[in-house]
């Protein structure tokens, strides 16, 4: 599977401190543009065919336009279908909604929660335990889980 570069888009942030001893603001560099599942990768929590698997589901996602979106598509036209593989637009959206849905099946109820927020909303873990109502620490086994089902079902070895 080909990967795309991200740019980079660093900002410093952190808490804001009026009293602390030092009197120094402490900050950290955050890559605002790095997905949940590339940080996870990054720093060892995901091996590559999770990764993979996380980031072929993403695709399938954006691909089908599941995402809320206004009312109106500012997407130029495109008349010669746009691709090599013979299918229209509408028939490659099709196409992708069919896998999302199979490897969101294939994830499992209990499991394809914490799949959806991360791989596809790009919710981190943190604010999605939160909204899903878990203890802390607790998403990253069941996101493991839930990436090796679906990696096993785009075959991804």
């Amino acid at each position: 599977m080909k990967r795309e570069l991200v740019e980079r888009e660093l900002t410093e942030v952190g808490p804001k401190r009026a009293g602390s001893a030092a009197g120094k603001r402490r900050t950290v560099t955050v890559n605002m543009a790095e997905s949940p599942l590339t940080w996870l990768h990054a720093r060892g929590h995901l091996d590559e065919r999770q990764f993979d698997a996380g980031e072929r589901l993403r695709a399938d996602y954006e691909r089908a336009q599941l995402s809320p979106s206004v009312t109106m598509r500012w997407d130029p036209v495109r008349v010669d279908g746009g691709g090599g593989d013979g299918l229209t637009p509408s028939e490659r959206q099709l196409a992708a909604k069919a896998r999302f849905d199979g490897a969101m099946a294939e994830a499992g109820s209990g499991l394809k929660d914490i799949l959806w927020r991360v791989a596809c909303a790009c919710e981190g873990l943190p604010e999605a335990e939160k909204g899903l109502g878990w203890p802390a620490r607790s998403g990253k086994l069941v996101l493991k889980l839930a990436l090796d089902r679906v990696a096993d079902f785009y075959r991804i070895r």
